[in-house]
């Protein structure tokens, strides 16, 4: 049977690996373009503490999907995949290689996997309403009322304990009377549009991925992060954008309330736990062919290797 399948490479893995370099690498040797998979690289003005690429370092390989979304503005995963899949066919028509780089993993997941959403309209006034009853009653309250329409989103959701999702689950259901758990059934039953080979980057030595983070965020703060955020929290943004790790974690040293050393320190270690968090959910899956760059003595051998591997998946360096 024919594989009329569009064929992409994605780069996973956690902030600091070194994904951004290896994508413009792999892009000028296969003729590619890159789309983002970063949930926060999608927003305007925010640029350092999400890390986007400069021009410089994006040495004129085009990047789609970054910094067109106001800070203040609601983007769901389905905007995103309905986003993504026009930006990879676009690039496809010109005759060019999708690469798909980022490190939201359900944003790439979403996309590679042929999720078709079905969501409803958001409804501002019911989201509003949710959230103040969140506020009055907590959050065990929420995850019980959820329960009871929804036991399989309420069982998976009250582990994590995220207010967002749980308000979500129950803003779908009352929305559209149908359960997040009915959505994600009917979302995985149309075939993939994509055939993905999968690589990710991370280091074997944790410890010298924590210090990559710890000097990408010295960085930041060398490149204006304290004036960015400063702005940031000027403006009247959405709940979506204020999670940015960058911006939260300077919020106590605009308040009186902590030094700017130890606002540092917390934000040091909140992009840390971020990482974690990347690596288990990338970790999940089997198809993922992974590389260690402190296995090589340079990057050009990193980049040698993982060309090597393409070459044997059947793609073509020009």
């Amino acid at each position: 049977m024919s594989d009329n399948r569009i064929r992409l490479i994605s780069i996973a893995g956690p902030t600091a690996s070194g994904k951004t370099s290896l994508s413009v690498q792999l892009a000028k040797l296969l003729g590619g373009e890159i789309v983002s998979a970063d949930s926060m690289q999608i927003y305007k003005s925010m640029d350092i503490a999400t890390a986007k690429p400069t021009k410089e370092e994006m040495e004129g390989i085009p990047h789609h999907l970054m910094d067109f979304v106001a800070p203040g503005e609601m983007y769901s995963v389905a905007q995103y995949v309905s986003d993504a899949t026009c930006a990879v066919e676009d690039i496809v028509s010109r005759g060019k290689l999708p690469i798909i780089v980022g490190g939201t993993g359900l944003y790439m997941d979403s996309l590679l996997s042929g999720v078709q959403f079905c969501e409803g309209e958001v409804d501002t006034q019911l989201r509003r309403k949710l959230q103040d009853k969140l506020q009055s009653v907590g959050i065990d309250a929420m995850i019980s009322e959820l329960s009871e329409f929804d036991p399989e989103s309420a069982s998976r959701l009250a582990p994590q304990r995220n207010p967002k999702r749980i308000i979500r689950a129950m803003e779908v259901y009352y929305t559209t009377g149908v359960t997040m758990t009915e959505q994600n059934k009917l979302s995985y039953s149309s075939p993939a549009l994509f055939s993905p080979t999968k690589i990710a980057l991370t280091f074997r030595d944790r410890e010298k991925l924590y210090e990559r983070i710890n000097r990408r965020v010295d960085l930041m703060l060398e490149q204006g992060l304290v004036d960015e955020a400063k702005s940031f929290f000027a403006m009247n943004v959405g709940d979506t954008a204020k999670q940015a790790i960058g911006y939260k974690e300077l919020k106590p040293y605009f308040d009186d309330e902590k030094s700017l050393e130890e606002c540092v320190e917390s934000l040091k270690r909140s992009t840390r736990r971020y990482s974690k968090r990347q690596l288990t959910w990338f970790r999940r899956d089997d198809s993922i062919k992974w590389f260690y760059p402190d296995d090589y003595n340079t990057s050009e051998d990193l980049i040698s290797n993982v060309c090597n591997y393409l070459a044997q998946e059947g793609f073509e360096f020009i």
